[in-house]
Parts: C-alpha cells; sequence; structure tokens
C-alpha cells in the first residue's frame, strides 16, 4: 500500500510540474462562441504579435473570478506595458451560459469573454482543473500555464507577460 500510494505521490508531483511548463504548441481549432452567440475559431486568437493571456473560469468558480477581477484592475496598465490580451474563456455548459453575460457586464471586465459551453476546447487543451491560464507568445505559442489563483499571482503573471512582450524566454518557470 506505501509503495502505491508513494507511486501516486511520484506522479502527481510529475503531472503538477507539466502543468507549470509551457509546451509550445499552438492552440487548437475548436469553434467557440461570443457572448452574442457568434460562432469564433479558437486559431484566430491572436493579438499582432503581442502576449495574449487566455483563462479558463466558470460562474461557480469563485477563485476563477477573483483571478479576473484581480486581471481586470491591472488590465490597462498591462496593456500600456506590454500589449498583452486577456481571453477568459468560460466554460459554464449550456444551462449556465445565458447568465456569464449579465454576470460579465455586472463585472465591467475590460478583456474579451468568449463561451465553450460543450467544452471542446477545454478538453483540446487539456483542462482538468480551473482556473487554468495560459500564456502565448506573439507566434501564438503556448509558453507557459498554471492552474489555481492567489493572492499575488497577478504580480508574478506581469512579469511574465514582460518578458514574453520582450522576446525573453521563459521556458524555465
Amino acid at each position: 500500500m506505501k509503495k502505491i500510494a508513494a507511486l501516486l505521490f511520484v506522479m502527481l508531483l510529475g503531472f503538477g510540474a507539466m502543468a507549470q511548463s509551457g509546451s509550445g504548441k499552438k492552440l487548437p481549432s475548436v469553434n467557440i462562441k461570443t457572448l452574442n452567440g457568434e460562432v469564433v475559431n479558437t486559431q484566430t486568437i491572436s493579438n499582432d504579435g503581442k502576449p495574449v493571456m487566455i483563462c479558463f473560469w466558470a460562474l461557480w468558480c469563485k477563485p476563477c473570478k477573483k483571478e479576473l477581477d484581480a486581471y481586470n484592475e491591472l488590465y490597462e496598465e498591462w496593456q500600456e506595458e506590454t500589449g498583452v490580451k486577456i481571453v477568459a474563456i468560460s466554460i459554464d455548459d449550456a444551462r449556465s451560459t445565458a447568465k456569464v453575460k449579465p454576470f460579465v457586464s455586472g463585472k465591467d471586465w475590460e478583456f474579451e469573454v468568449l463561451l465553450d459551453p460543450n467544452q471542446e476546447f477545454k478538453r483540446a487543451l487539456s483542462v482538468n482543473m480551473i482556473p487554468h491560464t495560459f500564456l502565448l507568445d506573439g507566434n501564438g505559442n503556448i509558453v507557459y500555464q498554471h492552474t489555481s489563483y492567489y493572492e499575488g499571482l497577478e504580480d508574478e503573471m506581469f512579469e511574465l507577460v514582460k518578458k514574453v512582450a520582450n522576446g525573453e524566454d521563459i521556458s524555465n518557470h
């Protein structure tokens, strides 16, 4: 039994490390929707050679909302300094998707919010828990990702965004 527990612990450590490093791959091609119901392909998410943050979240996820609120507070400053674009992807299902637009309107989030009601984009990127944030370089390569949120994470993310905006390698994070 101890061997099994130890093996599971080692496997979990390995998965945790994988979740922290970027993969260098591009976004998969999946159709998702805007808040107005228009179909958008995920491969069209870009930012004219500047970094992009893609944040998976849901209405029922308190840490997700805290993370997005923190990013929103700093978003204008981040854009001025790095040109970063944030895209929040709601994984709320078809039953609760209708509640996302009024929620976002009430929050006054400055970034784009898209809907993944069938969770195809989530599955294509192997997102298992939220919040889950991906950082893309100016060429659309995934260079970093993390799960969870804690106060102060936004400062760490901004440091990474600045490095990516300057063309620095962050593969050791």
